[in-house]
């Protein structure tokens, strides 16, 4: 039988689509403990737990046992951060359907994260921590950006206006990957971050699978 293509939704009904679980604090987090975390990170500081717990004036063990180690806590800033800048991508694009959307998606978030400075002053700070917590198999915001895509890539599967014969989860994975070596490229292989190249090589990834708009071949 032929799919039938679905309707098209609002910008923040999307939203709900790609990211299930929202935009707001984790649950696991107490919502005053996660604010201070957050504004530590944003304003370029180290989180550091000590200092935190200092902060919030709560003892070092207890912050522990409410949110876990360091490298836990940073895992949900950051994927708050990038769920919130996926989101507005998201919304950004609603008019757009099939390859336009899925470019216009990643570019918008690539070209955010590419200039979001507290992101980088982590990665100039310590750039084994982040380069785990930005891309490491246990990665919160990378599973998170391959799910979030891969619903992305379905909604517009699911609308007829796009199809390709690779399946979602590894065309999802491939895309992230290029991002992230694209994205931490002076990290990862002491190269600039040129993300204007990595949507280059993204939307033909995505035109060259396209079997929705791809041209017939002629006889």
């Amino acid at each position: 039988m032929t799919a039938v293509p679905q309707a098209r939704g609002s910008g923040d009904d999307e939203v709900g689509i790609i990211l299930p679980d929202g935009t707001g604090v984790p649950a696991t987090v107490p919502v005053h403990i996660f604010a201070a975390a957050v504004d530590t990170f944003s304003s370029g500081q180290r989180l550091d737990m000590r200092s935190l717990a200092r902060r919030i004036g709560m003892a070092r063990a207890t912050l522990y046992r409410r949110v876990g180690n360091r490298e836990q806590l940073l895992d949900q800033v950051l994927w708050w951060r990038a769920r919130r800048l996926l989101a507005d991508q998201v919304r950004a694009s609603a008019d757009l359907t099939g390859t336009d959307r899925l470019t216009a998606v990643i570019g918008g978030v690539l070209r955010a994260i590419g200039a979001d400075r507290p992101v980088r002053m982590f990665l100039e700070s310590d750039p084994e921590t982040a380069l785990r917590l930005l891309t490491g198999p246990l990665s919160t915001v990378h599973r998170g950006m391959a799910r979030a895509l891969e619903n992305l890539i379905d909604l517009e599967r699911g609308r007829g206006a796009f199809d390709a014969s690779l399946d979602t989860r590894t065309l999802a994975f491939a895309i992230v990957r290029v991002s992230e070596g694209f994205l931490y490229s002076d990290v990862i292989a002491d190269r600039a971050p040129d993300i204007g190249r990595a949507v280059t090589v993204i939307e033909a990834l995505l035109r060259g699978l396209d079997l929705v708009h791809r041209a017939p071949v002629m006889s």
